[in-house]
């Protein structure tokens, strides 16, 4: 192909190309063939359709754009540099996967101003994306008058083979087609090669139909190699369908210019190599050096610039019409986005007495959500169709269903990974949404890439976690969490919290709520069985991750350390050594994490080296525990599956008794 056959749109769309074969090559690793044969639907969408700010990333009412296939990450950064974006320069593309460059090998969003979601693992950005497009319609519900309309953007998404067969990505696009998200837009880059091959060997379903099944508006762009038309045309027709969310299969060759490596998987995953990198520029035309953009093509990407500044100016000029009109809903919105919270919100949070009746502490969290609901508007959320054992309905604010997006009821269905992966593009559209998913505790294993991508990409979800321990009873050991609360304290930037009683969980929406305006997620676990409120708990003591709840005249001999409904165990078995002469001090540790981030000097009046006899009762695995008890301690925990029995019953026989943290207490003691 001559040069000087080639037109400018071509130019551009070998821009990308290129751009993303030499940042794979000077980094020997990579990801080419993506954006080689996606360039053409990526250029099409960002120079005709989509509406963003290069100079201003986070201008509220931008279109936001996830690439879902993620190892394709240089089609995202070509796409930034190209359009003007500050944040990626050609030195940063130069340093592609490069230590602590803008340009990691797959987009986060925290690294680089532009992306707008973390993606990687397949299929969590397209329902990053059903999240996004939730986030744009309840928003737009709530804010928007006849006159006036401040929220109005769409959410495009391309994704690719392996997404389709990941199942999470079926679980929100079902619930996506279900809500008929009108604004959301998904190009799907139908290549047919995945990593091991062609997709034939494991992958031979219509996906088209499985998305008409799933009630989306569905589009086939033959030639997604050369057909700008075509794409165009497709873009413009998902855009007129409000009432469904619309699929464009655009049909490329992954690599596509690559005389021996294109419609292979040698390109999915691999530099091209220097000889195929020569033939490629041969074959396409391209006659400039690594990392070079005719000036042609750089000037025509770079109106994005001036365009971007236009659609901003003209947005402002319409809020300025809104904010005359309706000045309370726009001081609202603009709290919402600035992501402060309103004055004096946590003083609804009840505070017990031991006199105040023993319920389950899920059933503290439904009284805090309650609380909390009508004096945080933003507070929005549901459960994997656990909504009356979770007990998260906030009630009187209506069910989030199609035409009732101002609702604040999410009814998830049975799609836990789905609603985790949901819950974070909610978080991440960066509106002061503050979105909370519940299910079982033992589930998280079902949502666990969801969860730790919100402790990853900085996103401020609350996951409501209840029957948290062997006292879930009857359903037996599929049912019962014995390790899981280990492994989710091992997520960096995740704060867990197994709050005790009533004060405790109070506390623990205090923290998950202030946490989240800060854009990170907090874990709660909440019990399924009845436990009293305690002297001496309170919400400030939580905010500390651990603090003192009865305490010994003199040194201490022992510490008992308790969390959740097992710190009342302890609190029992003090007030008896206590009566036996014995030197007792009950500590509640209902989050690690908070209690690590507490200076050497309070860490050390709660639990004072000196102390070296110590027991931790917990319901659950003795992982990590030893940190805190020592050599010399012990542990009242559970290191084998459950059991099936009524839940009184699982506790006792496990040891989680008075008499058993007795028994042990006075082994340490001697």
């Amino acid at each position: 192909m001559a040069v000087a056959t080639q037109t400018l749109e071509e130019v551009c769309i070998n821009s990308i190309r290129f751009l993303a074969i030499d940042a794979v090559e000077k980094a020997k690793s990579g990801h080419p063939g993506l954006p080689m044969g996606a360039a053409p639907m990526a250029f099409v969408l960002w120079d005709r359709f989509m509406r963003y700010n290069p100079k201003n990333p986070t201008w509220f009412n931008r279109d936001r754009f996830v690439l879902s296939a993620g190892h394709g990450s240089m089609l995202q950064y070509a796409l930034l540099y190209l359009t003007g974006f500050d944040s990626v320069s050609i030195e940063d593309i130069k340093q592609f996967r490069q230590w602590e460059s803008r340009t990691p090998g797959h987009p986060e969003n925290f690294m680089t101003a532009g992306v707008e979601v973390t993606t990687g693992p397949l299929g969590q950005g397209i329902a990053n994306g059903v999240g996004l497009a939730i986030a744009e319609a309840h928003l737009a519900a709530k804010f928007n008058k006849p006159d006036a309309k401040i929220v109005d953007h769409y959410t495009y998404v391309i994704l690719g083979d392996g997404c389709n067969m990941e199942g999470v990505s079926g679980e929100a696009c079902s619930y996506a087609g279900h809500l008929g998200l009108g604004k959301l837009i998904a190009l799907y880059d139908d290549n047919h090669i995945s990593i091991d091959g062609s997709t034939d060997i494991a992958f031979t379903e219509d996906v088209s139909k499985r998305f008409e099944a799933y009630g989306w508006h569905v589009l086939h762009v033959q030639d997604g190699n050369t057909d700008l038309e075509g794409i165009a045309k497709a873009i413009e027709e998902a855009k007129s369908v409000t009432d469904k969310p619309s699929f464009i299969k655009v049909t490329t060759t992954i690599g596509y210019g690559s005389p021996n490596k294109a419609n292979t998987a040698g390109v999915h995953g691999a530099a091209l190599g220097a000889d195929e990198v020569k033939l490629t520029r041969e074959n396409l035309g391209w006659e400039h050096e690594p990392f070079v953009v005719p000036e042609d093509a750089l000037k025509h990407w770079r109106k994005a610039i001036e365009r971007g500044a236009d659609y901003e100016a003209e947005w402002n000029k319409t809020y300025d019409t809104y904010k005359g009109k309706y000045a309370e809903e726009a001081a609202e919105f603009e709290r919402y986005i600035s992501g402060k919270l309103p004055d004096g919100w946590d003083k609804v949070l009840p505070t017990y007495t031991p006199e105040d009746k023993a319920v389950a502490t899920r059933k503290h969290s439904e009284t805090c959500l309650n609380k909390l609901a009508p004096v945080l508007p933003e507070l929005i959320g549901g459960s994997a169709d656990l909504t009356h054992s979770n007990l998260t309905e906030i009630k009187g604010f209506g069910d989030f269903q199609k035409g009732q997006y101002q609702n604040r009821n999410i009814h998830f269905g049975v799609r836990e990974h789905g609603m985790g992966a949901i819950c974070n593009g909610i978080s991440l559209h960066r509106s002061g949404l503050i979105p909370y998913g519940a299910t079982f505790l033992i589930f998280t294993d079902y949502m666990r890439a969801a969860i730790r991508l919100s402790a990853l990409s900085h996103g401020g979800v609350i996951w409501v976690m209840t029957h948290d321990s062997i006292g879930q009873g009857e359903d037996g050991p599929t049912h019962q969490p014995i390790e899981t609360l280990a492994s989710l304290r091992a997520i960096p930037q995740l704060t867990v919290i197994r709050p005790a009683d009533g004060n405790e969980t109070s506390g623990a929406y205090k923290v998950a709520i202030e946490k989240a305006k800060q854009h990170a997620p907090t874990l709660l676990a909440f019990t399924r069985q009845n436990v009293p409120n305690l002297a001496g708990t309170s919400i400030e003591g939580v905010t500390k991750g651990g603090y003192t709840v009865v305490d010994s005249e003199g040194t201490p001999e022992l510490i008992l350390i308790g969390t959740g409904s097992e710190l009342s165990l302890c609190v029992t078995a003090a007030e008896k050594l206590t009566s036996e002469g014995k030197k007792v001090r009950v500590v509640s540790l209902p989050s690690w994490e908070l209690f690590e981030a507490q200076d050497a000097a309070y860490k050390e009046s709660i639990l004072p080296k000196a102390v070296t006899k110590r027991l931790s009762v917990e319901a659950g695995s003795s992982l990590g525990w030893h940190k805190y008890v020592g050599t010399e301690g012990d542990t009242v925990s559970i290191d084998r599956f459950g059991a099936s029995a009524p839940g009184g019953v699982c506790l006792e026989k496990f040891g989680f008794s008075v008499d058993n943290v007795l028994a042990k207490a006075k082994q340490l003691l001697g």
